[in-house]
């Protein structure tokens, strides 16, 4: 059972004794009420703290309990009210549901039915709540409100996210990992019609098939072993709204199938269910890798990526925008300092230099999880270069490596192992770490050490977890 404040209000002092003693032992608290004077009172003073349930008979010596219901309505529109009523006063039971009431239980009642009905109110009333804070999160039209920049060649994704969003056309989001492909997503609804619906996100990579198609389309009671009951999938819930799908790159060729019909037939069919479902869904794929590419040999139909790269983003690295380096760096110092409860002031100029001179591999990824680890660690009211893991880097760690040069012309899989082959060095082979910092899925990490034949260096241990 839920545990809340509850109010009783009932002018016999055995029931009110009696309903006491049964809720404070299911470690509600309890505050009880003789007239519905006293009870209206406390409300109308705003001293009856916020209380979760109101338990009212519907008779009181003072004052009706009808028109008790009707004033605690008035104040307290969204408080569930449950009354109670003698076996002969039903019709003034069924007057309180018409006005509000949640439910009603009639004298004597069994403990079972009392608890189960307040048990019952105090969901629903939590179910309300939850909906109505999404629902004013999705309504609010900043809800993207960290996308932090200075930079021209990103003022230009960003001018360009603004203006493909009034469209519902599906849209392709490249770029390394780590650079706000999520955060593009999220602007591109939140700016878009479908704002006041749902915007849902999946990592593609980080899911087995099975377990992938499964949180995609929902499946049906007895679908598979441990299918107890039924479940709906992203696509029934984004219905009306955005639907990001993150590694896009990473699907296998049956699921690829499987999303090309919902978008060129725009229905689907859960998991062990034989009837379509119809669904209106914007989609928003992104990837690191080079999906034209991937079309080209083999490993990604050519269909889907038409079907989903009817617009493309491409997020440059933050190695290509430095001037959005200081500017996000003191936009998550601000964040993370409220966090771990210190006044930082912000970055000490030897520090900034430090972070602008840096590669950043992972890029804002990476620059964020520098940020919260510096605010940590800082003992004064500025972030120093000492507290800045580059900056203490051991003498044998590997160097930077440097942005290629105009005659440098190599492919992406040889940046994209340099990159991983770096970051693993950093971490001191710290996989489920180098996986954060990457952006991608531990498995996938797995997959790209065996990919590039990268060994574990002499004398270092690999870290497992």
């Amino acid at each position: 059972m839920l545990k809340a404040k509850i109010l009783i209000c009932d002018d016999e002092e055995g029931i009110r004794r009696y309903l006491q003693k049964m809720f404070q032992a299911k470690e509600f608290e309890v505050e009880t009420f003789a007239d519905g004077t006293s009870l209206l009172a406390r409300i109308e003073a705003g001293t009856d703290g916020d209380a979760d349930i109101l338990l009212q008979d519907v008779r009181m010596p003072d004052m009706d309990g009808i028109e008790v219901l009707k004033r605690v309505k008035k104040l307290r529109p969204s408080l569930p009210v449950v009354v109670m009523t003698a076996f002969g006063t039903i019709d003034s039971a069924v007057d309180a549901i018409k006005l509000g009431a949640y439910d009603y239980v009639t004298k004597p009642f069994p403990r079972e039915k009392i608890l189960g009905v307040i048990d019952n109110a105090l969901e629903l009333d939590l179910l309300m709540k939850e909906n109505k804070a999404l629902k004013e999160e999705l309504a609010r039209p900043d809800t993207p409100d960290n996308i932090i920049f200075t930079s021209a060649k990103f003022r230009e994704v960003y001018e360009l996210t603004l203006q493909v969003a009034g469209s519902d056309a599906n849209i392709l989001i490249l770029g390394e990992s780590g650079t706000g492909k999520e955060l593009i997503a999220g602007a591109v609804h939140y700016n878009s019609p479908r704002r006041g619906r749902r915007f849902l996100s999946i990592n593609c990579a980080a899911l087995s098939d099975t377990l992938l198609e499964s949180q995609l389309f929902g499946h049906v009671r007895g679908a598979f072993t441990g299918a107890i009951t039924t479940q709906k999938g992203l696509l029934e819930e984004a219905d009306g709204g955005t639907l990001f799908l993150d590694e896009i790159g990473d699907v296998s060729a049956a699921v690829q199938a499987k999303l090309l019909r919902v978008i060129q037939e725009r229905d689907f069919i859960p998991v062990g269910a034989t009837k379509a479902k119809n669904v209106d869904i914007r989609f928003v794929a992104a990837t690191n890798k080079d999906l034209a590419k991937e079309v080209r040999e083999g490993r990604f139909r050519e269909d889907l990526y038409y079907r989903l790269n009817v617009i493309t983003i491409n997020l440059p690295p933050l190695r290509e925008r430095t001037e959005d380096i200081i500017p996000l760096a003191e936009h998550f110092l601000q964040k993370y300092s409220r966090r771990v409860r210190k006044e930082l002031k912000g970055i000490s100029p030897e520090a900034a230099q430090v972070l602008q001179a840096y590669h950043w591999p992972g890029n804002v990824r990476e620059l964020e999880n520098v940020v919260e680890r510096a605010a940590i660690l800082a003992r004064g009211e500025f972030v120093t270069p000492d507290v800045l893991p580059m900056y203490r880097q051991a003498a044998g760690a590997p160097a930077p490596i440097a942005p290629p040069k105009e005659d440098r012309l190599i492919s992406l899989e040889v940046i994209e192992k340099e990159h991983i082959e770096r970051v693993l060095h950093q971490t001191g082979w710290h996989k489920s770490r180098s996986a954060e910092i990457l952006g991608i899925s531990r498995k996938t990490l797995d997959r790209k050490i065996v990919e590039y034949a990268l060994t574990l260096p002499g004398g270092v241990p690999a870290d497992d977890e």
